[in-house]
This record gives C-alpha cells, structure tokens and sequence, in this order.
C-alpha cells in the first residue's frame, strides 16, 4: 500500500478532493480485465482493494494490490498500454477520467506540478523495486548505512504520516458515496 502514499504525500487536500469527486469506484470480479496491452485506456487506476495480475503477451510480470496506480505510463507518454491487468480475484479500483484530468493539469499549474512530482516519485520506487527483483541489489543482511530500493527515503518520511491519514480519508469518502 505504501506506493499510494507517494502520490497522496505530494498532492494537497484540495487536489485529493478532486480526484475523490471526478472519480468513479468499479468492482470487479476474478477474470475481468481491466486494462487490455495495445488497446488505450480512458482512466488512471488506483486500486482499493483485491489484486491484479500485469500480463505481457501472455506471461506475468507482476501482481499488484492495494495502493498501486494503473495506466501511469499510458498517462504520460500517449501511447497504448504496453501490458494487459487482469483482476484474479474480487477487486476494486477507483478510476479517474484521463481527459478530465488532462483539463485539470492544463487549468492548474500548481495541481500540475505537484502531480508530476508525486508520479514522478511513484515510478521512480516502482523502477528500484524492479531492479531488485532483477538481482540489481544485494542479499546481504541489512546495513543501516546503506539504502535500499524499497526503503522510504528520509526525505520522504515526513510526507508518509499525511499521505497514510489522506489515504484513509480517501477510502473513507468513497466508502461513504
């Protein structure tokens, strides 16, 4: 869960509000596919709850669950999903129109830049976790003076405590819409 709270330690109230009002949540059932590779997406995902499956040409690449975005890079560079996600069991996103939040960060410069920062910064973990998983880090027992690709950063720290709190305001408002 803690890679939502990348997005959420950046954004401010104001822009969390946003996104909870020009959203939608969708339940899905075991099987359905969410986001098809090749064939372009209308909404951002963020999952708030179950668990999906990444699929390139058939194969699994990853599983993510609660707190992950879906459609980021198909978001940012234009281009169709490169992957297909798949739900393996009961699940719930919450979609947020790409077009309306392609408005919202022509309309607001501040909202844009804390956006971009915060996917920015989301990636960027996803990126080192990655390269763990591909053997780019060590198996040796942990060394309080070194960093590892899926500690928080220091300079993050401070953002996680608000960013948790926004996040459960957030599930909380939706559970109440």
């Amino acid at each position: 869960m803690k890679k939502v709270l990348y997005i959420l330690g950046k954004l401010s109230d104001t822009d969390i509000e946003w996104l909870a009002e020009m959203g939608e949540k969708e339940q899905l059932v075991a099987g359905s596919e969410l986001i098809t590779q090749g064939q372009e997406s209308e909404n951002l995902y963020f999952i708030l709850g179950g668990e999906f499956k990444v699929m390139i040409a058939g194969q699994a690449v990853a599983t993510l669950g609660i707190g992950e975005i879906l459609g980021e890079l198909s978001f940012l560079d234009s281009r169709p999903p490169a992957a297909t996600v798949v739900a393996t069991k009961a699940s719930r996103v919450f979609a947020v129109p790409k077009e309306d939040l392609n408005e919202r960060l022509e309309d607001d410069e501040g909202f844009a830049a804390r956006f971009y920062l915060a996917l920015g910064v989301f990636l960027a973990t996803r990126l080192r976790g990655t390269m763990s998983q591909f053997g780019y880090s060590s198996d040796k027992p942990l060394d309080e003076d070194q960093e590892y690709a899926d500690e928080i950063e220091a300079g993050l720290l401070d953002d996680v405590s608000l960013a948790g709190a926004r996040f459960d305001n957030f599930l909380r408002r939706l559970e109440d819409a």
